[in-house]
C-alpha cells in the first residue's frame, strides 16, 4: 500500500485495531477464507462481469446487505458490505492481494471524495510553486509526454497521470488532488527522457516495476530494446510505481495544487513544438464517469455515487477552469525542445 500510494496520499502502516471510523478495506492472505467465499459464490445464484480485465462472478444477498465475488483466474475473493462500509479482499498470493487491495482502497476513497464535492478529470497534472498545469486529450494525445517533459527537465512535481480529483472553492480557484496509480510510459518516451538505461540497470539489480506490467516490456528493457511494443493497435508500456519516479528518476511527487492553466497537446512525428489556433474547451469527455470507468465498474458497491462526480459539480468545474489560460499545442518527439517550449508558453521558464 505504501508503494502504491506513498507520498501522494501519505499512506502509512497503522494498527488495525485503531481503525474504527470510515470505510475499511482489509487484505487477507488465507487459502481457507478464499476457498470458503469462492465456494459460497459458486453455490449461490450469481452473475458474471469483468473487473480489472478479469472475469468476476458476483452473488448478491440483498436481505443481508452482502455482495460476495470471486475472480478465479486471479485467485481473489471479495466480501463487501456496502451499508457498513467494509470490504474484505482474500487470496493466496500476497502480491495479488496487495495489488487488488490497493486498487479497491483507491476506489473507496474515490467515493468519499466524490461525496465531498470532488470530481474526476481525465487529465495529467504537474505542479510548481503551487501552480498546477492540467493536460487534456484522449489516448495518444500527449498527456503523459507533456507531464513527463516538464517534470524531468523543469523541476515540476508530478501530481498525477491520466486522471485527477478537482474541486472548486468560494474564491473561484480549483484545487487539484492526485489519483494514485502506476504510470504507463512507452519505451520510446523512456529513452527520450534519458530514463531507459536507468530502468534497465534497476531491473538488472533486482528491482521490479509494477506487477501489472506485461512481461514482454520487462524483457525488452532488459535486452536494451528501445523500440515501441504493440499488440492489436495498443502500445505495451512500462508501468512505473509512483515512488520510482523519485527514487529512480529524481522526479518529485506533488500532493496538491491549484489549477493555473490548461494544455491541449497533440503529438506529431517530425513536428517542432508550436502553438495552434484551435480554442479547445472542456466537455463531458474530459471527465471520468460511471459510464467511462469500464475497467473498474462499481460492482462491489464501494463507490456508491457516479464515478466522476455530480453533474452540478462538473458544470461548476468547467465554468471555473474555462476562465484560466488555455493552450492548444503540437509537440514532436524531441523532449528537450518540447519541454522548453511548454515552460515558456506557460510562463514557467
Amino acid at each position: 500500500m505504501d508503494r502504491y500510494f506513498g507520498t501522494w496520499w501519505n499512506a502509512a502502516e497503522v494498527d488495525a485495531a485503531s481503525v474504527c471510523a470510515g470505510p475499511l478495506v482489509t487484505a487477507i492472505v488465507d487459502r481457507d477464507e478464499y476457498d470458503a467465499v469462492a465456494l459460497s459464490v459458486m453455490r449461490a445464484p450469481h452473475m458474471s462481469t469483468a473487473y480489472a480485465r478479469a472475469q468476476m462472478l458476483l452473488a448478491r444477498d440483498a436481505s443481508a446487505g452482502v455482495i460476495r465475488a470471486v475472480s478465479r483466474e486471479e485467485g481473489l475473493a471479495y466480501w463487501s458490505e456496502p451499508g457498513a462500509g467494509t470490504l474484505d479482499v482474500m487470496g493466496t498470493d500476497t502480491q495479488s492481494v496487495a495489488t487488488a487491495t490497493a486498487r479497491l482502497a483507491r476506489e473507496v476513497m474515490r467515493g468519499v471524495l466524490l461525496r465531498d464535492g470532488w470530481a474526476v478529470l481525465h487529465a495529467s497534472a504537474v505542479v510548481r510553486d503551487g501552480r498546477t498545469l492540467l493536460t487534456f486529450g484522449g489516448k495518444g494525445a500527449g498527456k503523459t509526454t507533456t507531464a513527463m517533459a516538464l517534470a524531468a527537465r523543469h523541476q515540476f512535481g508530478l501530481l498525477a497521470n491520466d486522471r485527477v480529483f478537482v474541486r472548486t472553492n468560494s474564491d473561484n480557484s480549483v484545487d487539484v488532488l492526485p489519483w494514485p496509480s502506476a504510470v504507463a510510459v512507452g519505451l520510446g518516451l523512456l529513452e527520450a527522457l534519458g530514463w531507459f538505461e536507468i530502468a534497465r540497470e534497476r531491473l538488472r539489480s533486482g528491482d521490479a516495476l509494477h506487477p501489472t506490467q506485461d512481461l514482454r516490456v520487462t524483457d525488452a528493457i532488459l535486452a536494451g530494446n528501445r523500440s515501441p511494443l504493440w499488440e492489436r493497435g495498443k502500445e505495451l508500456k512500462a508501468q512505473v510505481w509512483p515512488h520510482q519516479f523519485t527514487s529512480w528518476f529524481g522526479v518529485p511527487l506533488a500532493t496538491e495544487g491549484e489549477a493555473a492553466a490548461l494544455l491541449f497537446p497533440r503529438v506529431e512525428a517530425g513536428a517542432g513544438p508550436a502553438a495552434e489556433d484551435a480554442d479547445r474547451c472542456l466537455g463531458d469527455a474530459d471527465f471520468m464517469s460511471g459510464a467511462t470507468e469500464d475497467r473498474y465498474p462499481d460492482v462491489l458497491g464501494i463507490v456508491g455515487v457516479d464515478g466522476g462526480g455530480s453533474e452540478a459539480t462538473r458544470q461548476e468545474v468547467v465554468r471555473r477552469l474555462g476562465g484560466l489560460p488555455r493552450h492548444s499545442l503540437v509537440l514532436g518527439h524531441d523532449v528537450a525542445a518540447d519541454s522548453d517550449f511548454l515552460a515558456k508558453i506557460t510562463g514557467c521558464a
